[in-house]
């Protein structure tokens, strides 16, 4: 097990290489970082323009073979260069990063507990009022824009559940936190939570929906296969059979989809982050590329990349928690 695991991860470490070399020849040659010294007034001269994109790494006149090489080496020391403000890419990473992953954990790990929970009970409960009304609202669900979704709480919150909760339960739609809150521990722990709500929920309710089809469809699946008939004839309750039998047997394909949308949720997050003003990577990345950006879009793309290694490995881990003839080759 040990050594499929360290074989799957060197794959995915050069998989990673290969995606971040091709992004940053994407960026580096769509982009254009000098049009940001453009019509300004009185405007700066082709020299000066020149000497601050060369400081930068940014120069469209440096040929972007050269300029991927020096990026990579100072990469590979722990440099991920500067952005247009000249400002370093790293320390306003780190912070984005602990902004999306709060979102991203969070909202992956509940809309997949939810989403299998939903998806057994609509296949357990085949053709009946919950299964129809779970099927109709995952269907909603899945063909309303996460944009769209993100706006329609923002209203909701605002002018429904905060005109009818006291104001220590309010929801808030814009930030993190509210600035320059005194008070206690408690009190900033309570102010984060609420403004946690409400985008979390975006992006629980798409995985839901997502995550609940899939689980409905593999668990009906396996309700009619031999062993569990044969576990039923042995003397097992129909409850237990499904449970420890099936529903463990029903995961095993999930597995894959479980990692991977984890990996992917950046995707979503950039409209939730965008809209709820959380200044995360995903916003990140889209203000960097209407900046032109090269370095800041290039470390997102890493981020990503990073993300997707781990959702594999994270996928074979629970292939093999499910299914033991994985750990026996």
């Amino acid at each position: 097990m040990l050594k499929f695991l360290l074989r799957r991860f060197a794959n995915y470490l050069v998989l990673i290489g290969l995606a971040t070399c091709l992004g940053y020849f994407l960026a580096a040659s769509s982009l254009n970082p000098r049009a940001n010294y453009e019509g300004r007034n009185p405007p700066p001269s082709e020299a000066s323009i020149n000497a601050k994109l060369d400081a930068l790494n940014l120069n469209d006149h440096t040929p972007v073979l050269k300029r991927f090489t020096r990026w990579a080496d100072d990469f590979l020391h722990g440099d991920m260069g500067k952005t247009v403000n000249e400002q370093p890419v790293w320390d306003e990473m780190k912070r984005r990063m602990g902004v999306s992953l709060r979102l991203l954990l969070l909202g992956s790990v509940l809309g997949a507990l939810i989403g299998v929970g939903v998806g057994v009970i609509g296949a357990v409960k085949q053709y009946s009022f919950t299964d129809h009304f779970t099927t109709a609202w995952s269907f909603v669900l899945l063909s309303t824009p996460v944009f769209l979704l993100a706006v329609l709480l923002k209203v909701a919150g605002h002018n429904y559940w905060n005109e009818h909760t006291p104001t220590a339960w309010h929801l808030y739609y814009v930030g993190e936190y509210t600035p320059h809150l005194a008070g206690s521990a408690w009190l900033h722990v309570r102010d984060r939570l609420a403004h946690l709500v409400l985008p979390t929920l975006g992006i629980v309710l798409g995985q839901v929906a997502f995550y609940s089809r899939y689980q409905r469809n593999s668990f009906l699946d396996v309700m009619g296969a031999d062993f569990l008939r044969t576990a039923q004839a042995k003397g097992l309750r129909r409850r237990t059979a499904l449970v420890k039998h099936g529903l463990r047997t029903a995961l095993i394909p999930m597995a894959t989809f479980f990692a991977y949308s984890f990996g992917l949720l950046l995707t979503g997050a950039t409209f939730t982050e965008k809209i709820f003003g959380w200044h995360g990577m995903g916003e990140w990345f889209i203000d960097s590329i209407s900046q032109n950006d090269v370095n800041v879009v290039v470390a997102v793309i890493v981020f990503q990349a990073v993300l997707i290694l781990l959702a594999g490995l994270l996928s074979d881990v629970l292939y093999a928690a499910l299914d033991p003839r994985v750990r026996i080759r």
